[in-house]
């Protein structure tokens, strides 16, 4: 991030300044699952958030090169759980019925993973494609016939593939818009590719659960912005777009999808005039909210650490539920590894055998944490809980406890 001539970091979107109000200090890349003889290479960077003064744009100080997070072994994929995969099905049913109901329609998703939300376009005949350039994910959505671009959505790959396929209905993008630090690019690219009528469509975390509930742990380096209505309105007029719905959604422990067209094609949809008003009571544009915010965000790292140093002094078993990469931000920083946390359970086949960033603690399957349950667990995947805990209920009926972290320490 740029600096100002008065010391201050300049935003990416608008070039205000930007009010840091929390840092958890040195961190690797949240998804660098490292084999045990590869341990220590991980790349590393300083994991600090900031709101921008003057657009309210929650983002990160320091830019890891998208290299270094997206590529052949990048292990995250979409269609692991059930609930994403009903959402997902949701999502293509939606654009189905709705913008891509004319003739010889063509969608493109940024971010397409293994293809779980084009699966549906694709049976459904219409032109579709993916663009990902993690090459392992991209892969298991070519097996399933989706057509897969593996390279970075900019400005150059959408004038050339408008230029191959024609205007876009539909662009859309789940959880994947907001790892993008370069959006000037992105937004030249969607204005060359999306059809005059067109909508772009992206769902992310969304901001004011965030805040509300202390979700510190989804601040890590995949999510170099963290979007609230607010400031995803105002970068949208930003670079020539207007957002004419926002709605809320409960996945990621909450998420809003967000809707954004060229101006003057749709007024604005109440949701958001009720969505800016609802964050101007939560004082989103305050930077006092944030930095008490990371004040409970700290107070939550230094009570796990402490509640896993009493387990072990008692001789309780732990284990981790959910390699993800928001766990590496809450390890890291509460600096648990290995002697407080012997193994962290990951029912994706790319992190088993492998050691959580940074950290160092061996990721196994589920059928091992089955095997012989420990005490208790530390849920790292909270925002899937209910289908885990469904799926583990032997744990709870062999009288395990679960570990939550946010939005404070507690055991259930």
């Amino acid at each position: 991030m740029a600096q100002r001539a008065d010391g201050a970091a300049t935003c990416r979107i608008c070039a205000g300044a930007v009010e840091e109000f929390v840092d958890f200090g040195r961190q690797p890349v949240s998804d660098s699952f490292v084999t045990p003889e590869r341990a220590g290479s991980e790349y590393y960077f300083r994991l600090a958030a900031g709101v921008c003064t003057a657009c309210s744009m929650v983002q990160l100080t320091e830019e890891v090169p998208r290299t270094e997070m997206f590529h052949d072994d990048y292990p995250y994929r979409s269609s692991g759980s059930e609930v994403m995969r009903r959402h997902f099905t949701a999502v293509a049913e939606s654009f189905l019925a709705g913008p891509l109901r004319k003739a010889d329609p063509f969608v493109l998703e940024i971010g397409s993973n293994d293809g779980i939300m084009l699966r549906t376009v694709k049976d459904a005949g219409v032109r579709h494609l993916g663009v990902d350039p993690s090459i392992g994910a991209a892969k298991i959505a070519a097996e399933q016939g989706i057509r897969v671009s593996t390279e970075f959505f900019e400005e150059d790959t959408a004038r050339r593939i408008a230029k191959d396929e024609g205007p876009a209905d539909v662009v859309f993008s789940a959880n994947t818009f907001s790892h993008i630090a370069y959006i000037d690019s992105i937004f030249r690219g969607i204005d060359a590719l999306l059809a005059e009528d067109g909508v772009f469509v992206f769902e992310d975390r969304y901001l004011g659960d965030i805040v509300r509930r202390t979700l510190f742990d989804q601040i890590y380096d995949e999510h170099y912005y963290i979007f609230g209505v607010t400031s995803v309105r105002n970068m949208a007029r930003h670079f020539g777009f207007e957002l004419v719905d926002a709605e809320h959604l409960d996945v990621h422990g909450g998420s809003m999808r967000y809707t954004v067209m060229r101006p003057g094609r749709r007024p604005a949809s109440e949701r958001v005039a009720a969505a800016l008003a609802e964050e101007r009571t939560l004082g989103l544009e305050d930077p006092a909210v944030y930095r008490r915010f990371a004040a409970t965000a700290r107070t939550a790292c230094a009570d796990l650490r402490a509640l896993l140093e009493r387990l072990k002094a008692e001789g309780r078993t732990v284990a981790g539920y959910g390699a993800t990469a928001k766990s590496s931000t809450v390890l890291n920083y509460a600096g648990i590894g290995p002697d407080l946390l012997p193994a962290v359970h990951d029912s994706t086949d790319a992190k088993q055998g492998r050691l959580t960033p940074g950290t160092h603690i061996p990721v196994r399957s589920p059928e091992e944490f089955r095997s012989a349950y420990p005490d208790y667990a530390v849920l790292f995947a909270w925002n899937h809980a209910a289908e885990i805990f469904a799926k583990e209920q032997g744990f709870r009926d062999a009288g395990g406890r679960w570990i939550l972290y946010v939005p404070g320490v507690h055991i259930r």
